[in-house]
């Protein structure tokens, strides 16, 4: 959790820590009050949402300067009755841990207040049972957040796929995975369902899920190569001349839940093609400054773009 002091002071500031219950959200918010960044002349209101085993420090929210207020169910999370407390604690900033099992949809804050930062917490033991039958409270957690923490992955041998899932949800957020010896690297080149010493990489339609995610976070992995795979197309008129967006539709949580997964792309065939025409494309990929990513991220210089058959299955992960 990040802090600083030139947050806008027009708004208050809240940190959202979410995730199921003993997922270790208690035990995440205890370490980061004892760090130095968090430390703060101000005073800070921390709203619990859920009782789990863990229970908070009493001399360490005294030493932070820390109120801890219990909320007991959904109905007592109004703007109204979070701008009592503003008024009776009058904290700087505001702390969340939240209940996994209420949809975070439905969390509404005052006019003034401003979640600053998103983190979830997910206990990857009991991920795929949460997965199966809450999916739809997980991606509510997961969907807005900057940071998505796995801990207790000791024994889970596919990770990849757990990754694929969670950036299929929460496509601009880090995952980080954690097993009882600290951070751990989950894919390797030779774990990948396409050769990556290729001199052009053959992304398959299974694959291109796969792809996409890793393409997103492995720069490292990524720049310079040259790919080639089959996609839909998309245009629009606030594209730069030249550009298009090859892609493909994917699921993130449901049937009504579809999203387009592509990446920007420059190439001199641009200009005759046609939105929802399907196209194979073959481009070297660099890493630059996008609005849409809201950062740098992957854009593609194609060497060609050819007509192709469509491809019908949506984007697995």
């Amino acid at each position: 959790m990040e802090y600083t002091d030139t947050l806008d002071d027009d708004f208050m500031p809240v940190f959202l820590i979410n995730g199921f219950l003993e997922a270790g959200k208690t035990q995440f918010l205890q370490f980061t009050m004892q760090q130095d960044y968090f430390q703060t002349d101000g005073k800070t209101l921390l709203i619990v949402c859920e009782d789990g085993d863990t229970e908070y420090d009493t001399e360490l929210l005294k030493r932070t300067k820390t109120a801890g207020i219990f909320i007991e169910s959904m109905d007592e999370l109004t703007p109204e009755r979070l701008l009592e407390l503003e008024l009776l604690y009058n904290p700087e900033r505001v702390l969340i841990e939240w209940n996994g099992m209420w949809n975070q949809d439905d969390l509404q804050l005052p006019d003034d207040w401003r979640v600053y930062q998103q983190i979830t917490i997910i206990d990857m033991s009991t991920f795929d049972l949460y997965v199966a039958n809450m999916k739809p409270l997980l991606y509510a957690m997961i969907k807005n957040s900057e940071l998505v923490i796995c801990n207790r992955c000791d024994g889970i041998e596919d990770l990849s796929g757990c990754r694929r899932t969670l950036k299929s949800m929460c496509q601009r957020g880090e995952i980080v995975f954690e097993d009882s010896e600290g951070e751990i690297d989950e894919i390797a080149d030779e774990d990948l369902p396409y050769d990556m010493s290729a001199d052009v990489i053959a992304i398959s339609p299974e694959a291109y899920g796969i792809w996409y995610i890793d393409c997103m976070d492995r720069r490292d992995r990524y720049e310079g190569k040259i790919v080639e795979f089959t996609a839909m197309v998309l245009k629009s008129p606030d594209f730069p001349k030249n550009y298009f967006v090859p892609g493909r539709m994917a699921m993130t949580c449901c049937e009504a839940d579809m999203t387009f997964l592509g990446f920007v792309t420059k190439a001199r065939e641009a200009k005759d093609l046609q939105t929802k025409q399907w196209v194979k494309v073959r481009a070297r990929i660099a890493y630059e400054f996008w609005k849409d990513y809201e950062g740098e991220g992957p854009v593609l210089y194609a060497e060609s773009v050819q007509p192709a058959e469509p491809i019908r299955a949506v984007v697995q992960f």
